[in-house]
């Protein structure tokens, strides 16, 4: 009714009525007078909703529908409340860092044509992170993860298994390291895959790694976007090498990760082209890059990317309906028991509990940030990180963005990457536009799929 506070962002996707209560995080799919009326609600009175959709739909109906919508207010599951009335701020305290990215190697045996490192050399020299560095890393996060049990570890690059000698000494280091502070340590593998073979596959295995396997699809995309050195391609490697490992009995967690640019807007063929390779569990990204890039996405792009969210949506159902389900991750959404509160305001933490590791020991917000000095946060080998800088990404949550205070979406997408919001705006605070519209697109069809699939599980 009329200065209601809750929020609710109403969509038809489909033929599909989905009324999605912001602040409850619940998913409603109504029928037409229940979703014309829902979304007059707001601003109009009981007599004008009456006098408006009584001769529509008749008396009976519009009184059941509103007795309905009164009866999900009271529970707290349509136009609910905002939890925190509007405000939010983390306690500033000593940051706790729960996940290290170690940059294993600030070098590449690929030649990315989008790579934000700068083909892996971070825009500085070429190099290999050592044993003792690396060392000091885990000792480094085992210490600032204070009472926390589990702590993460992601090596990357460049690509990591140019160092290959050290990323085993770590995991071994680091679980022996873990136990006897009484944690758990959790290793997560980013890899191009060239050099991941059948020995490198079983000790993912037998470690529990995760893995994350980048390629962007289909032959012609892949090799356009991800060449070597001598300018050739790499699919036909890349693709053999993930097609051993995903039917490997090692194969335990892992993604397959691709980039889609202005080159390959029709991306869902490209998952399409994933998932009849086997891969079960897919993500294909929007890339981002400067204006000045011939495969950057434009605006003009923005209705061409939409539809094809939606054929992508449409080509997952049917996969999940034909009994040969694949999860994409960007339509994983969790409504019941998703991240807590404050995760959900802050997203992944960069510069808080999530810190990158350059080679020579140096602390950085997130991997974007590595070598940028002017976000070094310190190193290794000292006791705490930068509180000053660390606190200054405590404040960038979704309470604290302008363009976020409104958006229906806030969250699930927790205001976007930092490091996408200063390269495009220059402050913490201002979201990259761009990655706003096209998350609002991926939640609404993760929504959507997530309320199929729920209707199709309970009518079985």
């Amino acid at each position: 009714m009329k200065g209601m506070n809750g929020m609710i962002h109403a969509y038809t996707f489909d033929g599909a009525n989905i009324v999605f209560d912001v602040n409850s995080n619940q998913v409603h799919i109504v029928d037409e007078p229940s979703f014309n009326l829902i979304k007059d609600y707001e601003t109009m009175g009981i007599d004008e909703l009456k006098s408006k959709y009584c001769p529509v739909y008749g008396t009976a109906v519009v009184e059941e529908i509103l007795e309905e919508i009164a009866e999900l207010i009271d529970k707290g599951l349509l136009f609910s409340a905002d939890p925190l009335a509007g405000g939010f701020n983390l306690p500033e305290r000593e940051p706790v860092v729960k996940a290290l990215c170690l940059h294993l190697a600030h070098d590449c045996n690929l030649r990315c044509r989008y790579c934000f490192a700068g083909q892996g050399d971070f825009g500085g020299e070429r190099g290999l992170m050592s044993a003792s560095v690396g060392r000091k890393a885990i000792d480094f996060l085992l210490t600032a993860s204070g009472s926390r049990r589990h702590v993460e570890v992601d090596f990357f690059g460049g690509e990591p298994l140019l160092n290959r000698p050290v990323m085993l000494e770590l995991v071994d280091y680091g679980q022996v390291k873990a136990r006897e502070a009484g944690k758990e340590i959790k290793f997560t593998l980013t890899t191009n895959t060239l050099l991941f073979d059948l020995d490198l596959q079983r000790f993912a295995g037998e470690n529990n790694l995760a893995v994350v396997l980048s390629i962007d699809g289909r032959p012609d995309v892949h090799d356009r976007m991800r060449p070597t050195p001598a300018g050739k391609g790499s699919y036909a490697r890349v693709a053999e090498r993930i097609v051993q490992f995903i039917n490997s009995p090692y194969c335990g967690e892992h993604y397959v990760r691709g980039t889609f640019t202005r080159h390959n807007l029709d991306f869902s063929e490209d998952v399409r082209h994933l998932a009849e390779l086997g891969c079960r569990q897919i993500s294909v990204e929007p890339v981002v890059a400067g204006a000045d890039t011939d495969y950057a996405l434009r605006e003009e792009d923005v209705p061409t990317i939409m539809l094809e969210y939606d054929k992508l949506t449409r080509y997952i159902l049917e996969l999940h309906r034909t009994g040969n389900p694949i999860d994409f991750f960007h339509y994983n959404v969790e409504l019941e028991e998703g991240p807590c509160l404050a995760k959900r305001l802050t997203g992944c933490s960069a510069g808080i509990e999530y810190l990158a590791v350059a080679p020579g020991g140096n602390l950085y917000p997130c991997h974007q940030f590595v070598g940028r000095e002017d976000y070094n946060l310190g190193t290794v080998f000292d006791d705490a990180i930068n509180k000053n800088s660390a606190y200054s990404f405590s404040k960038a949550h979704i309470y604290n963005k302008s363009a976020c205070k409104n958006c229906w979406a806030k969250f699930n997408c927790s205001g976007g990457c930092h490091a996408n919001a200063l390269a495009f705006n220059g402050s913490l605070f201002e979201p990259y536009r761009l990655g706003c519209i096209l998350a609002r697109k991926r939640l609404e069809c993760a929504l959507y799929l997530k309320a199929k699939l729920y209707n199709s599980y309970i009518e079985e």
